[in-house]
């Protein structure tokens, strides 16, 4: 890489300034970068007014640093001395060439209110303090960066805009209203919140309905892709709704909300018609839907330890109106809300895909742009998974399959929670998730694993080890 040219434009303030600019000279020079200063390479006979006129213009100075101190934005202003020379030129580079990124303000003083000394013509511009020793180092690097052209932050390869934008495939939900209102009522803790918040779900699940699938061409499978990815947007709503749950309802007092919200989606995942025919896969894009936002739920409380209000959606039961998946059963465990969708099974033969899990492979995708890390959607999963197992004898405490776990592959230890839970305190606070006293219930557990009397969830010949992710030697064993 050819050592860049840089011209260093500044006031003869004081001779504590003038040595400043010389110190931060030598440092660009040690970091590769070709300083031009006039106490260096402006030679006795030279023409000051035309040397800075070179380096201002000259197409081999690629920067230009203006060190901005009181002197030095008053003489720019008032067009004084070398400075304000300098200024004229500089200007009228600037206001000609507006898109260029030639010039670039470094800060030396501020003035008492902490407001830094920039000329007139620069105040709009963004600048690089180095007045300040404590931040010092991190702007140096700022200035190297402009300097190098290297960016910290890089603007990624744009991609394809998302289906689910195109207008003749969006289908409008009604609830951007009642989402603002929602969000900022929880936020501002108003008394009106679990009003806003269950108008929001009630507008939610009516236009739910908008999402069926009635008409499509082609296979059936592929209709249900395009609409689970049209509900993208709606899906991201819900996910910001049980996030502000979790941050600013420390009181748990809006958790009956979600486990309502829950309730009422189960409807549409069933139909007595699907009984009788046979024809569940009708209902896939339902089943997907929600079974990803019951684990998005599960994973952002655990995530932010709201371990009491994640209990309440997994031990209090789902009141179904109409028919059932557990018979005549009224009210169901939360395992209702992962079904099987033929529809994905079809699509995997159909196409000769061979994946394990495309469920799990939706999964993943999908949790990009979610603002949700994937391995709290895995903990979540494992989570419900042996909260389901430690009660599957009951007849309608079936399994629950974590699709997610598929993606855990050489996980180097136990999920966080069980980490933390090597402290007692910690486990203390976890063990209501499983409705469990002390680890040795989990042990027990264990044990119908090894002895066979429970098979683990295969992917062909993946699984997992549900003592590793569980920590269960170290669970509780420290204060």
């Amino acid at each position: 890489m050819k050592n860049p040219k840089v011209f260093i434009s500044y006031s003869w303030s004081s001779p504590q300034h003038e040595q400043w600019v010389i110190n931060l000279a030598t440092e660009l020079r040690h970091s590769g970068v070709d300083v031009i200063l006039d106490k260096w390479d402006l030679k006795e006979g030279h023409d000051a007014i035309a040397f800075m006129e070179k380096m201002v213009t000259e197409p081999e100075i690629k920067k230009v640093i203006i060190i901005s101190d009181r002197v030095y934005a008053q003489k720019a202003d008032s067009r004084k001395g070398g400075v304000g020379t300098e200024t004229q030129i500089i200007s009228k580079e600037i206001y000609d060439k507006v898109e260029q990124d030639k010039f670039v303000v470094v800060i030396a003083e501020k003035d008492e209110s902490g407001n830094p000394y920039l000329p007139t013509y620069y105040k709009s511009r963004i600048y690089i303090d180095l007045s300040e020793p404590d931040s010092y180092i991190e702007n140096f690097e700022k200035l190297l960066r402009w300097i190098y052209d290297k960016p910290l932050y890089k603007k990624p390869k744009i991609g394809k805009t998302p289906s689910f934008l195109s207008e003749s495939e969006q289908i409008p939900l009604e609830i951007t209203i009642s989402f603002g209102r929602a969000i900022n009522a929880i936020k501002d803790g108003k008394s009106y919140s679990a009003g806003a918040l269950n108008d929001y779900f009630e507008i939610f699940v009516q236009n739910l309905e908008k999402f069926r699938i009635k008409h499509y061409e082609g296979e059936f499978d592929e209709a249900v892709i395009k609409n689970i990815e049209v509900f993208l947007p709606y899906r991201n709503e819900a996910i910001q709704i049980f996030s502000t749950i979790s941050r600013y309802d420390t009181k748990g007092e809006l958790i009956e909300s979600i486990h309502r919200f829950f309730e009422s989606l189960i409807a549409y995942m069933f139909s007595p018609e699907s009984r009788a025919t046979g024809e569940t896969q009708d209902f896939d894009n339902f089943r997907f839907i929600i079974h990803e936002l019951f684990l998005y739920a599960i994973a952002i409380l655990v995530k932010l330890e709201r371990f009491q209000q994640a209990s309440i959606l997994l031990s209090q039961r789902y009141y179904v109106d109409g028919y059932s998946p557990y018979g005549h059963n009224a009210m169901v465990p939360f395992q209702v809300f992962r079904q099987e969708m033929q529809s994905l099974y079809n699509r995997n033969r159909r196409l000769g895909l061979s994946r394990y899990s495309l469920r799990a492979d939706l999964l993943k995708e999908r949790c990009q742009g979610s603002g949700i890390d994937f391995r709290y959607l895995m903990q979540a999963d494992f989570v419900l998974f042996i909260r389901a197992d430690l009660y599957a004898e009951d007849l309608y405490n079936r399994r629950w399959w974590p699709e997610t776990l598929f993606y855990l592959g050489n996980f180097p230890g136990p999920f966080e929670i069980f980490a933390r839970a090597q402290s007692t305190r910690y486990f203390e606070k976890i063990k209501c998730l499983f409705d469990i006293q002390s680890p040795d219930n989990l042990k027990q557990l264990l044990e119908k694993y090894q002895q066979g009397e429970k098979e683990l969830p295969r992917w062909g010949p993946h699984t997992f080890k549900p003592a590793l992710l569980l920590n269960i030697e170290k669970l509780a064993t420290k204060l």
